[in-house]
């Protein structure tokens, strides 16, 4: 809990959804084993992640609500070392996938996505405040070894409501 504390100059990107301090609790209470962070040598927070796991019978899943890393620590394999941990535990879980919604103008980070594995599912029209769309990515685990969940939709679009 103390470490949310120390997240302001990671939640200062302009990229960063920021939420208040109820829903980073609910998540620490709820999923505490889908909640991460990476700290520096001296303290500084380099990153976290947070998550959770949702869905039934095949769509059980490990989702990723938020994972950020502050410009300074960017490039350095931080994201992709919380994207495993999450990943890691989502298959504990024996979850089938792991998926994720990300900014369509954030192609950096869907670059690295897509490094990681992760595939564009379907676009989510006004997903982030009704002005920009998402893309919803996904990632199959062990458990899903044709990688059935991870067939794109068709068609690809749909609305923030038509969600599951």
């Amino acid at each position: 809990m103390f470490d949310l504390l120390k997240f302001n100059n990671v939640n200062l990107d302009p990229l960063t959804e920021t939420y208040n301090m109820s829903f980073y609790t609910q998540y620490l209470a709820k999923w505490p084993e889908y909640c991460f962070n990476v700290t520096a040598a001296q303290g500084r927070p380099m990153g976290y992640i947070l998550g959770k796991a949702e869905g039934l019978g095949e769509q059980w899943h490990g989702h990723v609500t938020a994972v950020t890393v502050p410009p300074e620590y960017r490039r350095l394999g931080v994201a992709a070392q919380l994207m495993d941990m999450l990943e890691r535990v989502s298959e504990w879980d024996h979850g089938y996938f792991v998926d994720l919604f990300v900014r369509e103008s954030n192609t950096l980070a869907i670059g690295m996505y897509k490094k990681l594995g992760y595939s564009i599912f379907r676009q989510v029209i006004g997903y982030y405040s009704g002005e920009e769309d998402a893309f919803d990515m996904r990632k199959a685990l062990s458990r899903d070894p044709d990688q059935k969940s991870c067939v794109p939709l068709n068609p690809l679009a749909v609305y923030p409501d038509e969600l599951d």
